[in-house]
C-alpha cells in the first residue's frame, strides 16, 4: 500500500458531524505543526506492548484519530499494514509529508472517523486509538465501538487511551478543577489551562463506568482497565473473544 489517500464514503444527513466534532485544535495548521512536540504518544513502548498482545509481521493494525501518525510510524515496521485513519485534513497532511520522509510504504492513509471508516482487505489484529474517542458524545461512542469490533478479527484487540473520568459525579468540580489547574499559559509549550477547560466544557469524556460498559455491549471483554491516580486518564486493552 501506499500513502495515497483514501477518501471517505458519502454518509446519511442524521449522521454527527466528525470533522466539526473533532476539536478545534486538530483542524488548526498552527497547532498541528506543535502537536508532536507537546504530546508524546510514548510509541515505542506501546508498539511493545502490541508485541505482547499478539502483534506480528504478518498482523493489520487499524490507528483510529492517527493524528500525526506517532504510532502509526512506530508500528509499521513491525506488521504487514497499518491503515492510518483521521477526520482532520491538516493532521492527515502532516502524517503524509512524514509518511513522504520517511518511506512507510505498508502505511495507508484514510480519510474518515469512527462512523464512516469502512475496512478493506482481511479483518484487523490491532484496532489502536488515542485521545479519539472523547471527540464523539455517548451515544456515537456506542456506535464507534460496535464498528470497532466489526473490523477486528476474533481474539483481536482494541488499545484505546482517553480522558475518561474515574470518579464520582459529586467529586468532579473538585476533580475538574484540579485537573485544569495543571495546565501552563497560553502560547506556553504545553497544553494551557484554557485548553484543558476548553476539553471539559466542550468535548464529550465520559465516566469509566460508561466507557467499559459501551465496550462490553458492543462485544468486547475488558482485559486491562488502567486508571490515573487523578482520575482523569484511562488506558484499556479490550479485546474482541
Amino acid at each position: 500500500m501506499s500513502a495515497a489517500e483514501r477518501p471517505a464514503a458519502a454518509g446519511p444527513g442524521w449522521r454527527l458531524d466528525q470533522v466539526s466534532s473533532a476539536g478545534r485544535e486538530n483542524l488548526d495548521p498552527v497547532h498541528v505543526a506543535r502537536y508532536d512536540a507537546i504530546e508524546d504518544a510514548d510509541a515505542e513502548a506501546e508498539v511493545a506492548l502490541l508485541g505482547r498482545l499478539g502483534l506480528d509481521r504478518q498482523s493489520v493494525v487499524v490507528d483510529v484519530g492517527t493524528g500525526t501518525g506517532q504510532l502509526a510510524l512506530a508500528v509499521a515496521p513491525h506488521c504487514a499494514r497499518v491503515v492510518a485513519v483521521d477526520v482532520s485534513p491538516v493532521m492527515r497532511a502532516r502524517l503524509r509529508d512524514k509518511l513522504d520522509r520517511v518511506g512507510a510504504r505498508n502505511v495507508e492513509v484514510v480519510a474518515a472517523g469512527f462512523l464512516d471508516y469502512e475496512h478493506q482487505g482481511p479483518p484487523a489484529d490491532v484496532v489502536y486509538s488515542r485521545y479519539a474517542l472523547h471527540h464523539v458524545p455517548d451515544f456515537w461512542k456506542g456506535v464507534a465501538l460496535a464498528r470497532l469490533h466489526a473490523v477486528l478479527r476474533p481474539g483481536g484487540v482494541l488499545r484505546l487511551w482517553d480522558v475518561v473520568y474515574h470518579f464520582e459525579p459529586a467529586e468532579a468540580e473538585a476533580r475538574l478543577e484540579a485537573w485544569c489547574a495543571t495546565g501552563g499559559p497560553e502560547g506556553g509549550p504545553g497544553w494551557s489551562r484554557g485548553d484543558l477547560e476548553e476539553h471539559v466544557r466542550e468535548e464529550h469524556s465520559t465516566y469509566t463506568w460508561v466507557l467499559e460498559g459501551l465496550a462490553e455491549r458492543a462485544g468486547f471483554r475488558v482485559e486491562q482497565a488502567l486508571h490515573s491516580a487523578d482520575g482523569i486518564f484511562a488506558r484499556y486493552v479490550f479485546r474482541r473473544p
